[in-house]
């Protein structure tokens, strides 16, 4: 059986502030008082994992190891099927020193057009992969995934999100994830629906 969370206080292992703040409106209802790991100037690990959920482990640990309080991290990642499965685990390796979504947007679009991939739905198909691990201190941990399907599109649309929100079109939609409103974004993006199953899993 999953453990459930009870305590009052939660790390949230990440220095993203976009991210930060996504996951302390999906926490909002559950009395849970969020505090970030930039917050707390703790330093985020070398995520050397080859998967999103040893690196959402290596996170999650990190942050409870070095604040003493149970710790949520998310490790997220965008794979294109005609880039085999590329940028996946390493999506942030792709946005540069400067950790630049928008240069990560451009290398995918450059690879895309450099292996001839036409801009059909079924030729740039992708999915948003999204890896929760939540830890206590006896380093307990719960794991998690969520996924959205969709397909890249160039050049960006939106302004909302962050990430490759912009560039991202989910299945049966006209607008990208940076195109919709936050609590629309929320309820099918990769992240809200890993964010349901750990609900379910360990706060309800």
């Amino acid at each position: 059986m999953p453990r459930r969370f009870e305590l009052p206080k939660l790390v949230v292992a990440t220095h993203n502030r976009g991210k930060a703040g996504e996951i302390r409106s999906m926490l909002s209802g559950f009395g849970v008082e969020i505090v970030s790991a930039g917050d707390l100037g703790l330093p985020a690990p070398p995520e050397t994992g080859t998967t999103f959920e040893c690196n959402a482990t290596i996170k999650a640990l990190a942050a409870t190891r070095g604040s003493g309080l149970p710790a949520l991290a998310d490790d997220s990642g965008l794979g294109v099927q005609a880039l085999d499965g590329e940028p996946g685990v390493y999506t942030a390796d792709w946005e540069g020193p400067t950790r630049d979504a928008m240069v990560g947007m451009k290398r995918i679009q450059d690879e895309l057009a450099r292996r001839g991939v036409p801009d059909t739905d079924a030729a740039r198909r992708a999915t948003f992969h999204c890896v929760l691990a939540l830890a206590w201190p006896d380093e307990h941990v719960e794991l998690v995934h969520g996924t959205l399907d969709g397909r890249i599109v160039w050049p960006p649309r939106g302004s909302g999100g962050h990430g490759y929100d912009p560039c991202f079109q989910p299945l049966g939609e006209t607008r990208t994830t940076a195109e919709m409103g936050a609590e629309e974004k929320n309820a099918i993006s990769h992240r809200g629906r890993a964010f349901a199953r750990l609900v379910e899993a360990c706060f309800r």
